[in-house]
């Protein structure tokens, strides 16, 4: 159990807060594009890692995030009107660009140059995989942006959701890397799944104590839950951790593959979740890294190595001589005798660039 101080250090991430500065280096999923449907809408509120701000799109098209506040007298700029390439104050009517820059100031005379000495504190922002994207960091810290397969998949094969949930981004997180809950949670009590890997199927129910194997990455970490199955079998299911708030689990078999991300929006309880999902499970780097569901005999070492994951969701081994799969990400599942999916291509790395090097906790 973590003390109350480390727990405080861990899930606090207000401005000036050692995990704050550090989230604050990636971008971050702010809003759904759906959100903003057209320019000059209606803008947004959005309390992101306890700051509040404002979304709105602008005439052009850009996306701007800007501090909630004026920095006039603090006025809401949720309030103000969306216009003519930026967003009106209703109070004494500064208008800014999507960049924070004070581009009007009707009550100061035409011969003023005033306006060019205000500035609204404003964000970085970018629109991939039917998401929005903000960066809150210093800009001199700007990383690259995430190298997701999905975010280039067409609207056909992406499906993107956010909503909130009343615990803190590590409590989720940490679900999300348990297995062992399955066959208890997600359980049926009137039958089983015909599918022994369904999350209701036999494989959960059969053995309810998995045992865990992690492996640090270079960015993030696998957690392995082994179950020993059917006498001599061993089911593996692989969670992935990539840092600083993404997850991705075992997709139940036939279903979409997804990534989540998980962060804090309120400086105290609510996490905003965002999960982006390839329906039709096309996305080949994301089906390899999502996790993965394996029957191997009998091995008993986790199957796969440090930022690795197996290249199938299903593998099976059609004689009783083979160990565990190999460490290869070759097109072929094991060096001897295992069978896997023929459609999925093997990427040349496992992790997103962007999380390769993630910066460490001051």
């Amino acid at each position: 159990m973590l003390s109350r101080e480390d727990n405080e250090l861990l899930t606090r991430v207000g401005p000036g807060t050692p995990m704050g500065e550090y989230v604050r280096r990636f971008w971050i999923p702010v809003a759904l594009s759906a959100e903003l449907p057209e320019p000059d809408g209606d803008p947004r509120r959005v309390r992101l890692l306890g700051q509040d701000l404002v979304l709105f799109r602008d005439t052009k098209g850009r996306v701007g995030l800007i501090d909630e506040h004026c920095p006039h007298r603090l006025a809401s700029l949720y309030f103000g009107r969306n216009e003519e390439c930026g967003i009106r104050c209703i109070y004494h009517g500064w208008k800014f660009d999507v960049s924070g820059a004070c581009v009007d100031m009707p009550s100061e005379p035409p011969t003023s140059n005033f306006k060019h000495k205000i500035r609204a504190t404003a964000y970085p922002t970018r629109e991939r995989g039917g998401l929005i994207w903000g960066y809150l960091g210093p800009p001199e810290t700007i990383g690259d942006f995430p190298a997701f397969e999905w975010l280039d998949l067409p609207p056909s094969h992406l499906y993107a959701s956010r909503w909130q949930t009343e615990c803190n981004f590590v409590q989720a997180m940490e679900g999300e890397m348990d297995t062992s809950h399955v066959g208890f949670l997600h359980s049926r009590v009137d039958r089983l799944a015909e599918d022994k890997m369904q999350l209701t199927g036999a494989f959960f129910h059969e053995d309810r104590a998995p045992k865990f194997h992690i492996e640090r990455t270079a960015y993030g970490m696998v957690a392995a839950g082994r179950r020993d199955v059917e006498g001599d079998k061993s089911f593996w299911r692989m969670n992935q951790l990539l840092l600083p708030f993404y997850s991705m689990i075992p997709p139940v078999p036939g279903n979409a593959l997804l990534t989540r991300a998980w962060y804090r929006a309120m400086t105290k309880r609510a996490g905003s979740f965002v999960s982006a999902t390839d329906p039709t499970g096309r996305s080949t780097m994301m089906s390899s890294r999502a996790g993965v569901r394996a029957l191997t005999p009998t091995a008993r070492s986790c199957p796969a190595p440090p930022g690795r994951a197996f290249i199938a969701t299903k593998i099976t081994c059609r004689t009783g001589g083979c160990s565990a799969p190999s460490p290869s990400l070759a097109s072929r599942a094991c060096e001897t005798k295992m069978h896997a999916s023929p459609k999925v291509r093997v990427p040349s790395s496992t992790a997103p660039a962007s999380i390769s090097a993630p910066p460490t906790l001051p």
